[in-house]
This record gives C-alpha cells, sequence and structure tokens, in this order.
C-alpha cells in the first residue's frame, strides 16, 4: 500500500528545474509571488488566440498527473477554510459551484470540505430535456459558453452563501460574469470566490471590491496561494510565433500526438526526443444517450488488444458527477460504494504493476479521482491522477516546461460544438504500467474504441489499457402529478392534534364527536371471537400515574441522544438512498413522532423542508388507499417514504407489501416503494433503519400524550365511506398532560452532539449487508408455539409492542431477557399495575416479548386448555 504524498510539485521537477523556466526564459514571463507559487504551477503555451500562456497547476489533476490524494487534499482544505469563514450555521446552508471542464473536480473537493453543501458545476455538454437554470461566458477560454443544468430547479435559489470555485483567479472576468448573471435572477447576501491560487492584478482585485459595493453582497476570498504573472509587451504575438514554430517542427500534415522518449523503462518502442506521429481524426457518431445507461457489452473494433474493460457496478441512480447537482447524500452513497470498485480495479491490474495512471474526462473529473484515491490506499502500486481536455496546449519535452508530452485523439462523446481535437497531457512517456481510462457512458462510443481513438492511443505507450465506464446521469423528467382527486386536504394542528401544522399533515377524518372507547376485555374479547375488528373500537386512553410520567421523564433523559442518532441515521439512509426529497408518510400514530423528528433532522442538517403526512394502515385491512390516491395526485409516489417506529415480528411490514401489491393491481398509481424506514428494527425486517437494537423508545411508554393527542386510526363501514380517509380522535380534553412537542424538543436538542456519530454509521451502515433476514418473526413462531398460543398475532415482541399490550390489550405475561436493565423499567411498573407476571427467559432476541391474553373470555383457557391458569 502506497500513501506517500508530496508537497505538490509535479513529478518531472524531481530534477529540481522549474517546469515554467522554458516559457520564462523566452517569452520573459515572470510568476511573482508567494514562495509556494513554483510548487503549484509551471507554464506552458496555448494554441489560443486570447491568451499565449498557461498556468499549469501541479495539483489540480488536469495535466500534470499527481497523486490522488494530493490532489484531493488540496481542494478539501480549501472546503475546510471556506466552513471556519462562513461557520457553522452559514456554511449549512452554502452550494457550491464548480466551473467547466478544468474546476468540476476542484469543486467536488471544495464541498467536500464544507461537509454539508450541496454541489453543481458548469458544463459544455447541452441535455435534451433539461432546461437550463442559468448560463455564463469565460472570456479567456478555448470554449467560452457555460451552462447550469440542475436536476432540481431549487439548487440556486436561496440567500445561503453561493461558492464559486475555479482553479485560478487570473483576471476576474468569469467570476464577475457567473455572479452578474446569477444575482440577477437569484440574488443573495454573500459570495465566496475559491481558487488554488490568485493571479489578479491590483487593478483587477480593486474591480472585484467594486462589483460587490454595486450589488449590495459581501464577496469573499479563499486560495491557496496568491501572486501576479508579470507580462512583457507583445508577449501574445510572440508566443503564438513561438507555438507555430514548434508545431510545424514537429510536422506538417495533420493533428499530431507528440510524445518524448518513453521514461521510467515505459513499454513500446523509444522515439527519439521530439519525434511525432500523425493522427488524423474523424469522429464516429456516438451511442444513444439516456439515464445511467450502463456501458455497452457488444464487440468493440478494440476487442483484439490488449484491452481489459472492468464492471465497477456503480450504484443504481447515483450521479456520476455534479453536471446536475451532486448532494451530501450522493456522497455518503459513492463513499459506500467506493472499496469494492477499487478493489475491482485492483483486481484488473496486471500482475506486479509499480506506476498506474487513472485517467479521468474532461467534465469527468471527480468520480476518477475518487477512485484514484480509494486506489491508492488497496494497492502497492504508485498511483497517478490527471484528465483528458479539450485545451490545446504546445507539448515541448524539456524539464524547465510543464507539458512535455501531448497525445491528440478525436472527441468520442458527440460534443455540441461538432467534432474536434482532444488532449492527454504527460502520459505518454510517464512509464506507466498501466493506463486506466475512465469515462462516462455517453463517452463510450465508437470513435473511443476507434483505431486512432483513445483507447488505441494510450495503447501505444503503455503495456495495459483498462477501461471503466461510469453510466452518465441524466435526470428524469420532473413528475406532474394528476389532477388531484376530490378528497380533502390533510388535517393539521392545532385544529386536530397538538403538533404545529407544519410538522405532520394528517390524512384522516376527524371522528372525535363519535364515541368509539371501550372497556379493555370487552374489546378484547370481541376481537378474539371473530365478533369485531380491533380498528373497529378504541381503547380506553390510559391515564398514567404520576409514578409513571417520572418513569418517562427518566427514560426520556437517558435515550433522548440515543434516539437522536437513531433519527439521525435513518434519515440519511432515506436520502441517500431513496430520494433526495422525499415525502415522509408516517404509519399513525407510532410512527408519526419518528416522522417528525426525519422532518426535522433533515432541516437541521440540511436545511430541507421536507412534507411529512400521516395515514392509516390496519393489519388485515391494508393501508388507507384514499390516501394513497391523495398522496399520488400531489406529489411523486417514487418520492414517498413510508416511516414506522419500529418493527416487532414484521406483521405491518408484510401488510403494506400486500396492500401497495393491491392498489396497483386495481388501477392505482404506481411507484410507491412498500419498504418501510423505521427507526429500530429490532425483529430484521426492514433495510433502511436507525439501529436494530431493542431498546425503549419513550414515545412507546405512553398513547396519544406523545402522539400528538391523536388516537389510534379507526376503520368502521359506518363510519368511513368508500370515499373517506380512515377516522381518528383528538383528545383535547387530554392537553393537559401532552408531552408530544416536550418529546420531539428533548431529542431534537441532541442533534448537534450526535452529528459526528451518525455521519460514521451512515457510512458503515450503507456499506453494511442490510437484507432482512426475519429472525424476530421465527422467534414469535417458536415462542407462539412453546407456550401454547398458537396465534403469532398474540405474540408481541420488543419493548415498543410489549408496552401496546400493557397498555391496550389483555396481557397474559411478559417474557424479559435474563439481565434487561432500566429499558424495562416501565414494563416492570406497568405489568405490576395489572398483576401481569414477568417471567426471565435466556436466549431471546428482543428485550422482552408481550403475550396477550390467548383465547381471551371472562374465566378464559389457553389453547391447551391451562395456560392461563392463573
Amino acid at each position: 500500500m502506497n500513501n506517500a504524498v508530496n508537497n505538490g510539485a509535479a513529478d518531472d521537477g524531481a530534477d529540481g528545474i522549474w517546469s515554467g523556466t522554458w516559457v520564462a526564459e523566452r517569452l520573459g514571463v515572470e510568476l511573482l509571488g508567494d514562495g509556494t507559487l513554483t510548487d503549484l504551477l509551471g507554464l506552458a503555451l496555448r494554441r489560443n488566440p486570447k491568451r499565449a500562456h498557461l498556468l499549469v497547476s501541479n495539483v489540480l489533476g488536469k495535466h500534470v498527473p499527481q497523486s490522488p490524494s494530493v490532489v484531493h487534499g488540496h481542494g478539501f482544505a480549501l472546503g475546510r477554510r471556506v466552513r471556519e469563514l462562513l461557520g457553522a450555521e452559514e456554511a449549512a446552508g452554502a452550494v457550491v459551484l464548480g466551473y467547466a471542464e478544468t474546476a468540476t473536480g476542484l469543486g467536488h473537493c471544495v464541498a467536500d470540505g464544507l461537509g454539508t453543501a450541496p454541489y453543481l458545476h458548469s458544463t459544455r455538454r447541452p441535455v435534451p430535456g433539461i432546461a437550463p437554470a442559468g448560463g455564463f461566458e469565460e472570456s479567456h477560454s478555448h470554449a467560452t459558453s457555460h451552462l447550469l443544468l440542475p436536476e432540481d430547479p431549487a439548487l440556486l435559489i436561496g440567500d445561503g452563501p453561493l461558492v464559486l470555485v475555479d482553479d485560478e483567479f487570473s483576471t476576474g472576468n468569469t467570476v464577475l460574469n457567473t455572479i452578474r448573471a446569477l444575482h440577477e435572477r437569484y440574488p443573495r447576501r454573500r459570495y465566496v470566490v475559491v481558487a488554488l491560487v490568485d493571479m489578479r492584478s491590483a487593478a483587477d482585485a480593486g474591480r472585484l471590491d467594486a462589483f460587490a459595493r454595486e450589488i449590495a453582497a459581501r464577496v469573499d476570498l479563499v486560495t491557496t496561494a496568491s501572486g501576479t504573472v508579470r507580462l512583457p509587451a507583445g508577449v501574445l504575438e510572440k508566443g503564438q510565433e513561438l507555438v507555430a514554430r514548434y508545431e510545424s517542427s514537429a510536422g506538417a500534415s495533420g493533428p499530431v500526438a507528440q510524445f518524448p522518449a518513453p521514461l521510467q523503462g515505459a513499454a513500446g518502442p523509444a522515439l527519439e526526443r521530439g519525434q511525432g506521429v500523425e493522427a488524423d481524426v474523424q469522429p464516429n457518431p456516438p451511442g444513444a444517450r439516456g439515464t445511467a445507461r450502463q456501458a455497452p457489452t457488444g464487440p468493440h473494433p478494440d476487442d483484439n488488444r490488449n484491452l481489459t474493460r472492468v464492471d465497477l457496478a456503480w450504484p443504481r441512480g447515483l450521479p456520476d458527477g455534479g453536471r446536475h447537482g451532486f448532494t451530501p447524500h450522493h456522497r455518503i452513497r459513492l463513499d459506500a460504494a467506493l472499496p469494492a470498485m477499487a478493489a475491482r480495479l485492483a483486481e484488473a491490474l496486471p500482475e506486479g504493476s509499480r506506476r498506474v495512471h487513472i485517467l479521468g474526462f474532461e467534465e469527468l473529473m471527480y468520480a476518477p479521482l475518487r477512485l484514484a484515491r480509494e486506489l491508492e490506499q488497496v494497492t502497492d502500486a504508485e498511483i497517478r491522477y490527471s484528465t483528458t481536455t479539450r485545451s490545446p496546449v504546445l507539448a515541448v519535452d524539456d524539464p524547465g516546461y510543464a507539458i512535455r508530452s501531448r497525445i491528440v485523439f478525436p472527441a468520442h462523446d458527440d460534443p455540441a460544438d461538432g467534432p474536434g481535437e482532444r488532449y492527454a497531457y504527460n502520459v505518454a512517456g510517464g512509464g506507466f504500467d498501466a493506463v486506466v481510462a475512465v469515462v462516462d457512458s455517453v463517452a463510450d462510443t465508437a470513435a473511443l474504441h476507434a483505431p486512432d481513438g483513445l483507447l488505441a492511443q494510450l495503447a501505444a505507450h503503455t503495456p495495459h489499457v483498462i477501461l471503466a465506464v461510469v453510466p452518465s446521469y441524466v435526470p428524469e423528467p420532473l413528475y406532474v402529478p394528476e389532477r388531484p382527486a376530490m378528497l380533502p386536504e390533510p388535517l393539521r394542528g392545532p385544529a386536530f392534534s397538538s403538533y404545529p401544522p407544519e410538522e405532520v399533515g394528517w390524512l384522516l377524518q376527524d371522528l372525535s364527536d363519535v364515541t368509539l372507547e371501550a372497556p379493555t376485555e370487552e374489546r378484547e374479547e370481541a376481537i378474539q371471537s371473530g365478533g369485531a375488528h380491533y380498528a373497529e373500537s378504541l381503547p380506553v386512553e390510559y391515564q398514567p400515574s404520576e409514578q409513571y410520567q417520572e418513569l418517562f421523564h427518566a427514560a426520556l433523559e437517558t435515550s433522548a441522544a440515543r434516539i437522536a442518532q437513531a433519527t439521525g441515521v435513518v434519515t440519511e439512509a432515506v436520502l441517500a438512498e431513496r430520494s433526495p426529497r422525499p415525502v415522509l408518510v408516517s404509519l399513525a400514530r407510532a410512527g408519526t413522532p419518528v416522522g417528525v423528528l426525519m422532518r426535522r433532522w433533515a432541516q437541521f442538517r440540511h436545511g430541507l423542508d421536507l412534507p411529512h403526512y400521516a395515514v392509516s394502515i390496519v393489519r388485515g385491512r391494508g393501508i388507507d388507499a384514499n390516501a394513497l390516491r391523495w398522496l399520488a395526485a400531489h406529489h411523486d409516489p417514487r418520492d414517498v417514504v413510508f416511516v414506522d417506529g419500529w418493527t416487532g415480528k414484521g406483521a405491518i411490514t408484510r401488510e403494506l407489501a400486500a396492500a401497495i401489491e393491491e392498489f396497483e393491481a386495481g388501477g392505482g398509481a404506481a411507484g410507491f416503494d412498500a419498504e418501510i424506514a423505521v427507526l429500530a428494527d429490532p425483529g430484521s425486517c426492514v433495510r433502511t433503519y436507525g439501529t436494530r437494537e431493542d431498546f425503549l423508545i419513550p414515545s412507546a411508554c405512553l398513547n396519544s400524550t406523545v402522539s400528538g393527542l391523536i388516537s389510534r386510526t379507526v376503520l368502521r363501514a359506518d363510519l368511513v365511506g368508500p370515499n373517506d380517509f380512515h377516522g381518528a380522535k383528538f383528545y383535547r380534553e387530554l392537553a393537559g398532560a401532552d408531552v408530544s412537542v416536550a418529546f420531539l424538543d428533548a431529542v431534537a436538542a441532541r442533534f448537534p452532539e450526535v452529528s459526528d456519530a451518525v455521519d460514521g454509521a451512515v457510512k458503515e451502515l450503507l456499506a453494511s449487508d442490510r437484507t432482512p433476514s426475519w429472525e424476530g418473526w421465527r422467534a414469535v413462531e417458536r415462542i407462539s408455539e412453546e407456550y401454547g398460543i398458537h396465534d403469532v398475532n398474540l405474540v408481541k415482541p420488543g419493548v415498543g409492542e410489549t408496552t401496546r399490550v400493557l397498555l391496550r390489550r389483555v396481557p397474559w405475561k411478559i417474557l424479559a431477557r435474563a439481565g434487561a436493565g432500566a429499558d424495562l423499567d416501565h414494563v416492570r411498573l406497568l405489568a405490576g399495575q395489572r398483576g401481569v407476571p414477568v417471567e426471565e427467559v435466556d436466549d431471546l432476541p428482543y428485550t422482552c416479548v408481550g403475550l396477550i391474553h390467548p383465547q381471551y373470555t371472562r374465566g378464559a383457557t389457553g389453547a391447551d386448555g391451562k395456560a392461563v391458569a392463573v
């Protein structure tokens, strides 16, 4: 494993010669400023009528092969400095914007350093069906027009700081053009300009200050180093003449691929210094573009060459970069997938490889960089990274010149501005045992594989070429909802529930004026005899004693941080895997406090204002189909994430899956995902959870007084018609005992202290195998038989479900895992109040299990005729 990094100097400068010497001596160009400038920059000459010289960064990963750790580290450090400048509160609302093509990767790295900022880079690749949110010009570039194509049109809307990232800050014209264009459409109070080097003149620096005053916004500047370039009179003309003279001496019959004699033992026939190879270029038409299009699997013209194609198994739906936006949730998913992808690349490397180059593709800089950095950690080979470019630069094989070799090949992604040359610098003659070309699927075309294409050119300079294709991400069209059905709007507090109106909308009808409560024993007898369904009536609300309320508050104090962490983990998992803009739909009522907490976490950590609704689901009857119709009429069903508090044996998980299937089969809208997100999954029934530990969630200790004063949901034919929502009651009279908002506030107050722990836990969670084992269901079946109950519905596993048994049903006995501690204090208290025995059991997969009185009638017996004798 090679973890060595250097101070940023280019490899070719190892002999002590500055890689700007050649240009400085011939054109009189001077680099003045920080002592670190010559470590960060070299000089070259451009084939560009607007500016003769090119500042060549040694740490950007574009023209000069560099250690990926060095490249990522410079950008990450700049991001950390921006975070310190803004402070935590402003940084949480920042958006990072990088410039195509050279700074797309740098901008990503700055966003990494900021930590919580979404990232977007400009692009020169139009995408059919995606309307630009803006654009601007780059005055000195060889290709000027920049497009902004965010998937989320709201990404650039807001008053948080906009962080603009470019590799160099030379005249300031590009930044002025950008801010001017964006400020007219999306005005904000603060901008931060970030660059590796600030090379403005004093006059240009003054222009930026004046512009900031003109638009009444603050503009800060964060750079790694600063200085100026002193250009003598006539330098443009002299530079153009020098470029023409050197290029004509290299070959005059067509576009030229230049490279020096191989260095450090590179394979292939040695060429005399300065010798060139002609490569007339005619690009071929590319393949079709599509959302996350996978790499072609058919034969290519290069199949007989020594080319290895590696399937990265890129995560489905993960953007390949920031062209359409890249969020912190995307970064979490990428972090989790990188080890496996790097392992696939490592397996493809030839045995004994000492020096390996990862070559990215134009704007596709970040994905190859992260792959290279991960590969650097798992292999002993020396890993270097750079990317191809459309920027034409003169190559001169001299240690005092920054661009010592140039490979020329045809564009291979059907560029909007037509066919043309593309370049890879300092790769030929670099002594690489293997080159890994990383392109997106739009660029995996016949032109890439042609005899004069990039892969063939690389094969002339390295014994092994490896191709890795990242699926090109194209956003799907925005969902246009169906015409809303004639259903009422959600109920909201304070008219219905004690929650603030923005916290949750209840897709229920208000049955507060209907008497639905029945004594617990009568309900149990009616339910078990088949005379009634449990959802047709309500239990009398348990009024907690003073001792029990004290126990609740003590439990909340003890477990608030634990719940806060689980909330953060499950919310981040949802954002990373399910949708960047989820619609939270909690299963009333136990899921509703969790849904509110998840909404609060998304707001706290990411500034997101997520919609949240509560719906009814009834065992044996399914989910409220009218609520689903309302959701489909107002939101994209693919964004809906169902939320519950915890899993027991998984009955509701199965119920929901069956109900969604039935809904779609009956003509309902498609796209709802039946996978439930839960705070705790002790039964191993779902993939999306905050923890799989079975612990006390204080909201399970109480009924309506911790759930917005809302009852259980009711489904009864005489009250709920075919076009009605299921019903529930609002217990306004219990307001004096209500702790619903206090519970939420106590947990949310712990969010800041668990943030770091959440980050680590989420990364571990997303990288783990979370396939449900359903071990809880198997345990319930075993307990049901062992205790002579013979009905899994009467076995309620887990702390939450056991609490419900004691509060709402007729409990028979409680099984407690031997050694269970404070998590069961409230269970023992309730059991004592109701005269229910608590039996300690070894090898119990849950902390506790509640057993409902089997086949309950007055004077009942159990299924074995004697099990309930007390």
